[in-house]
């Protein structure tokens, strides 16, 4: 069984009374430990399909598309708990709260998993566990640092880590290198593929780029909203 599956996705969003069309039908499945790029245009749907698969946002109501995730439909779950605990997110621009430490930011996401008196019964064995994900992906050095110390690459290395705070089987990542020079983003890829590969990681990567899609098991790409 596919570990994902997406059936007739269709997605408009509305700008004042014009309805934008953005998804077109898609319909794809990711097996277990696969490796898929998504890519197209900008504008084509990857970031929507990407939002859609993750439940960040729900597809039109009609005609009714769905998404199953080991087999169950998302949208009849819990779907906060399927965002918290079996997808982990990467996004292009990091999304890190410049008031916290970079161990603060990678501990949120066990605080939204478990809840506030969950994480209090666990906060030493959370805090152990991301000190030890951020030494996985070089930032042992860092942990008491903010965002705004950091550089680019290792900010996102602090996305890395807490996308991978809760263990989750399905890695989500739209246009992870794209906010960084050619260089870094090269070994910021190859860092979380060797991460992919070490953990037996499902992963959905959204780029524009062709070399990163050269990784992948297999690409799809989008046009106009269809695949």
């Amino acid at each position: 069984m596919p570990l994902l599956q997406a059936h007739n996705l269709f997605k408009t969003y509305r700008l004042g009374r014009v309805p934008v069309p953005v998804l077109r039908g898609v319909s794809l499945s990711v097996e277990k430990g696969e490796f898929l790029a998504v890519l197209g245009a900008s504008g084509s749907g990857k970031s929507t399909l990407l939002h859609l698969l993750g439940g960040l946002d729900t597809p039109d109501a009609e005609p009714r598309g769905r998404i199953e995730f080991d087999g169950k439909d998302i949208a009849a779950g819990n779907l906060d708990g399927y965002r918290a605990t079996s997808v982990g997110f990467v996004f292009q621009f990091y999304h890190l709260l410049p008031e916290l430490t970079v161990l603060g930011n990678v501990l949120l996401a066990p605080m939204i998993a478990r809840g506030p008196l969950g994480y209090l019964g666990s906060k030493a064995v959370a805090k152990a566990k991301a000190t030890e994900v951020l030494a996985a992906v070089g930032l042992a050095h860092r942990l008491t640092h903010r965002p705004a110390e950091l550089s680019g690459g290792e900010r996102q290395r602090v996305a890395i880590a807490r996308a991978l705070m809760n263990d989750p089987p399905l890695l989500l990542a739209d246009e992870p290198t794209g906010n960084l020079d050619r260089a870094t983003g090269e070994k910021i890829m190859d860092e979380l593929l060797a991460i992919r590969r070490a953990r037996g990681l499902t992963m959905v990567v959204v780029t524009h780029d062709a070399e990163i899609a050269a990784k992948a098991d297999r690409q799809i790409r989008l046009t106009d909203g269809r695949m």
